[in-house]
């Protein structure tokens, strides 16, 4: 008799199935945070917890102080248990954590799970970091530590847990990922404390899952491979039952089946090389020390994976770091070492930080790689090739130069991917620089630095990369960043099973990034050349938030050069007792150049970073204005020696030119506390200055320079009248109204030019609405020029008259809550028209311009940038013009036609625009995030408006501009009689600035730094006094690297150039005795 059939043996599987409502399934099975996750694959990952098996204490550090772990083990531990509340924010707590592993848990694999909300560090009781924590429930939760791969059921265990009350990034009102200023209320919560046993085939079978649906959506519907992996994916769903876990083998049997039938031997139509990394800004939205935290946590939980993938590789840049790290961490440190020597952890970038490439100075640019290689040589025993620089808000048209010059070849970066407006169309190219020089490079076409390394970033890439004629080769950057991190178990084993599977479009492998750069250079064919700036269309108002950070950088760089030029000459005339202060000029250049992280100096930080930024430059003014002074003081005492110092002069000073060319005759202010007021011809309204005619003095001289009462100063004058004012020299005749705005300016040598739009007045303050879409202190957006007015103005009064300068002071009441009060200077002899300004700003969301309609006609502009000039449109013909609507510029910008200019020079802005004839310069910004009291204060700045004749290459704007920044070096006021003249340097071609004279890293030399201005070519003679005592000299690199020898006869050095180039010179001393 034949028994009857079960309903259930009837084949169902072979039902017509609704591939959408198959994919919901899918996902609602493999969900953690699901309503059915109970009866999904997640109710096998974990076969048993216990909680009663930790037993916890905790110290609270008081007054959020962040302290050692020697000393944090030695604080007064308290009981606590899961649900302990954490706060401050930015607070510390020391957990000290005792395990008892129950002897049911032999054999199997346990991990602790520590979830206090917040970030923390695990610390052996030896005082090693050993992972990083990042709780709460994001996408970068890391909160399982393993305890034993295969527990004895016998252990007992002694850990000390560190945990910052702030998450990964940091603690902004919204909640992770919020750019708003930190919530000063916010608390967390201790949310999990046990251990745990995971099912291991559990585990397994989600990592398979996970790869497999992942392919099934990802590629083509209609593909054979979309269509096996989704039918994969949903046998396993029919094979799993949560109250059978045997069924678990099944289900790994078809995903291994599935896996392995795809397994890709074939030609690789695409090769992806994965690099590991986890991107840690220097200081963002949280303060420089909480990075030094972050790199301990970031770096502790690498090691851990580098040695348990052996086909991992990590690359992280910054030599800041790396140091903190070295002298925070030693223990870490020496782990770090180890892998580095495997050539698995990767110190890359060669910079000091992974700086803001706008803003800092070519000299500056050319620090952070001079120390970042040096550290990364002196430390891990090689220099970076690859700049590595994912995240910053554009790229100078210098920069190729200077990496070529740094021993690199190779440059990285994904960030013009964020444009707003026009998509960049390379993604493997050849980019050129100023003068010519050329590297390869790569943007990563996954758009971004934080991959997940998933099915969906491997396709991606390959879609989105440009340039798949040239090269079959991608870099994918992967792991959690910005706050750190960096990749996770779960990336890492999605990388293992996307290496070779048929049907996805590319090979995925874990290598180095010199390894894909030298393929790329090895296989590509063809590749585009880019030149010129890689200009970030986006995060356009970085060029002027914080603008008091910005001012300070100016000065900074501008005082530690002259630190060095002075000390410099010291060393090679051989001052007596005086000794090269090389080890504190290393601590503040480092100052310097932490300040310029591209979060920092572009002002997109919280407050609490500017409080240590604004400390770091204080310290930096005030140190280095003493060792300036003391290096004066030697230079002056071993020039003067031998001459007689008997007879000396109080009326008068001795007086430096820290620039490669003669200055004119010029009017400089001396503080009345030093010298004699019966001495000057004029003091300063405010009665603390006295004013005098001082020059000519020649580039890189010094000299005596007595104060001539007699001095024939050229006739100034001012006529006042009921609507304008006329001020005059024998250059400029300048006509204000009474709101002090120009009217008219004439140049009388070039035939009373007129400089001004006919019709148009200058010197004009607007305001304008500046409210981003949604990056508040990055972004200044097109729109904003839609919507501006004129500010506020005042009357115009006389505060100095002659015979040396002529001030006009005006109080403008910008709005009812900001003033800014102005000073207009003309000063005899003086080509320029100077306007000193004092703001007391309190705006929200406004940015403040002040404009000049120049009566002059280009369709270009030409704009100051490190160690040479970028043309822009003054036009928006295309979107790729409008998108510059908004740029950076240094010291200044100029509009020129044949025959004539007009420059707009400053000392400390970067923000600029020339729209048709209307020069404009962005002065102050009010957003509200990250840092809510952002430019909210009171500002001083100066700017000058210097028209020309000739054009822009034919004039001496960079002349002009350098000497508004760089004043004379006046000396004591009592010199010797007969102090004799000394020129140290002199260049005789006017384009080739000598911008650094600094003392060699090694060796007992000097190294010369200069560049080609204007773009030109030839060959310039330097001559250097024998005074210094030169015995030979060699081209060089920024590294100091000797290169070829230079052609020096009797102290004269011969120096081809050609445009915009560098030119770097060791010049060796002769030993004294």
């Amino acid at each position: 008799m034949t028994s009857a059939r079960s309903p259930h043996s009837l084949p169902l599987n072979g039902m017509q199935k609704h591939r959408d409502i198959t994919v919901s399934r899918i996902q609602s099975f493999l969900a953690g945070n699901h309503q059915f996750a109970d009866v999904g694959l997640a109710s096998a990952l974990v076969e048993s917890r216990y909680s009663d098996a930790v037993c916890l204490s905790v110290f609270a550090v008081p007054n959020v102080q962040r302290i050692p772990f020697s000393e944090a083990i030695k604080g007064k531990f308290s009981p606590v248990k899961v649900g302990h509340v954490l706060e401050p924010v930015w607070s510390t707590h020391w957990f000290n954590v005792k395990i008892k592993i129950p002897s049911a848990l032999a054999g199997k694999e346990v991990d602790l799970v520590f979830d206090p909300g917040c970030e923390g560090l695990i610390w052996s009781t030896d005082g090693e970091p050993l992972m990083g924590i990042t709780g709460a429930n994001n996408g970068d939760r890391h909160v399982d530590f393993r305890l034993s791969s295969k527990a004895s059921g016998k252990e007992t265990l002694e850990f000390y847990i560190e945990v910052s009350c702030n998450g990964m990034f940091g603690a902004g009102a919204g909640g992770n990922g919020s750019i708003q200023p930190p919530e000063a209320s916010r608390k967390y919560t201790l949310q999990t404390c046990e251990l745990r046993a995971n099912n291991k085939l559990a585990r397994e079978v989600q990592r398979d899952l996970d790869v497999i649906f992942s392919i099934g959506q990802e590629t083509p519907k209609d593909s054979q491979t979309s269509s096996d992996a989704i039918y994969a994916a949903n046998a396993v769903v029919n094979a799993f039952r949560y109250d059978d876990l045997g069924t678990l083998e099944e289900c790994k049997r078809i995903t291994t089946e599935f896996l392995a039938a795809r397994a890709n031997t074939g030609y690789a139509q695409h090769v992806i090389t994965a690099v590991g990394n986890c991107h840690i800004d220097t200081a963002w939205l949280w303060p420089y020390d909480e990075t030094k935290r972050k790199c301990a946590r970031s770096w502790a939980t690498q090691c851990g994976l580098l040695e348990e993938y052996d086909e991992y590789t990590f690359a992280a840049s910054q030599a800041q770091q790396f140091e903190w790290t070295e002298q925070l961490y030693p223990k870490l440190f020496e782990r770090i070492k180890r892998h580095a020597k495997t050539g698995r952890f990767i110190p890359i970038g060669g910079t000091w930080v992974e700086m803001d490439c706008n803003i800092p100075s070519g000299e500056a640019l050319c620090r952070q790689f001079l120390y970042g290689q040096r550290y990364f040589e002196k430390t891990f025993g090689e220099r970076s090739k690859v700049f590595w620089l994912p995240d910053t808000f554009g790229y100078s048209c210098q920069l190729p130069q200077i990496i070529h010059d740094a021993d690199m070849k190779y440059f990285f970066t994904q960030k013009l991917s964020w444009n707003n407006i026009n998509k960049f169309p390379h993604t493997s190219f050849m980019w050129t620089g100023l003068d010519g020089t050329s590297v390869l490079t790569h943007f990563s076409p996954v758009d971004t630095y934080t991959s997940q390394a998933t099915v969906r970033d491997v396709v991606f890439a390959v879609q989105n990369n440009k340039d798949k004629s040239y090269s079959n080769k991608s870099l994918l950057l992967y792991g959690n960043g910005d706050g750190g991190g960096g990749p996770l178990v779960a990336m890492l084993e999605r990388l293992r099973r996307m290496s070779r599977v048929e049907g996805l479009p590319a090979v995925v492998k874990m290598d180095t990034p010199n390894a894909f750069y030298e393929d790329l250079e090895k296989t590509s064919k063809d590749l585009v050349t880019w030149k010129g700036e890689l200009y970030l269309e986006f995060h356009r108002g970085t060029y002027t938030s914080h603008a008091r950070v910005k001012q300070f950088n100016r000065s900074s760089e501008l005082l530690l050069r002259k630190i060095e030029i002075l000390s410099a000459l010291c060393l090679a005339s051989g001052a007596k007792d005086y000794k090269h202060p090389k080890e504190e000029l290393d601590r503040l250049w480092k100052l310097c150049l932490l300040n310029q992280f591209h979060d920092v100096l572009p002002g997109s930080s919280i407050g609490m970073v500017y409080v240590d930024a604004i400390k770091f430059y204080e310290d930096i003014a005030t140190r280095g204005a003493m060792l300036a002074e003391a290096a004066l003081r030697k230079l002056i005492d071993v020039s003067g020696s031998g001459s007689n110092v008997s007879g000396t002069s109080s009326n008068g000073s001795v007086v430096f030119n820290p620039l490669s060319w003669t200055r004119p005759v010029q009017v400089i202010e001396i503080p009345l506390a030093i010298s004699n007021a019966a001495s000057f011809r004029q003091l300063s309204a405010c009665g603390t200055k006295g004013l005098q005619l001082i020059g000519p003095v020649p580039g890189y001289a010094l000299e005596k320079s007595l104060f001539d009462q007699s001095a024939q100063a050229t006739a100034l004058s001012v006529h006042m009248s009921d609507e304008t004012v006329v001020v005059s020299n024998e250059h400029l005749v300048l006509t204000l109204n009474k709101c002090g705005r120009i009217l008219s300016l004439l140049d009388r040598t070039a035939n009373d030019r007129e400089a001004i739009a006919p019709g148009f007045a200058g010197n004009i303050f607007r305001l304008y609405e500046d409210i981003p879409l949604f990056w508040d202190a990055w972004d200044v957006e097109v729109y904003h020029l839609e919507k501006g007015w004129d500010a506020g103005v005042g009357t115009l009064s006389l505060v100095e008259n002659g015979p040396l300068r002529i001030v006009l002071e005006v109080k403008h009441p910008l709005t009812p809550t900001s003033t800014l009060t102005q000073k207009i200077i003309l000063c005899t002899g003086s080509k320029r028209v100077e306007f000193e300004n004092h703001v007391v700003w309190n705006e929200n969301r406004r940015i403040l311009k002040v404009e000049f309609p120049v009566n002059v006609d280009n369709d270009s502009a030409t704009y100051e940038t490190q160690f040479g000039f970028i043309r822009r449109p003054t036009h928006y013909n295309t979107s790729w013009d409008l998108a510059r609507f908004e740029v950076c510029a240094h010291k200044w910008v100029d509009l020129s036609e044949c025959g004539y200019g007009v420059a707009l020079l400053n000392e400390s802005k970067y923000g600029f625009a020339v729209h048709n004839n209307v020069i404009s310069m962005s002065i102050l910004r009010a957003p509200k995030a990250p840092d809510a009291n952002c430019d909210i204060g009171e500002h001083n700045f100066s700017y000058a408006l210097y028209p020309h004749k000739g054009s822009l290459t034919e004039s001496d704007v960079v002349q002009a501009a350098y000497e508004f920044n760089v004043p004379l070096i006046a000396g004591i006021p009592a010199i010797p009689a007969d102090f004799p003249p000394c020129q140290f340097f002199k260049v005789d071609t006017a384009n080739l600035v000598l911008d650094t004279v600094k003392v060699a890293e090694d060796g007992d030399a000097l190294v010369l730094r200069l560049y080609e201005s204007c773009g030109g070519r030839g060959a310039a003679k330097l001559s250097i006094h024998p005074k210094l005592g030169i015995d030979s000299a060699h081209f060089c690199n920024v590294l100091e690297d000797v290169q070829s020898a230079a052609d020096i006869t009797g102290g004269v050095l011969t120096i081809p150039f050609t445009p915009f180039k560098i030119i770097s010179i060791k010049v060796m001393l002769k030993a004294r005795a």
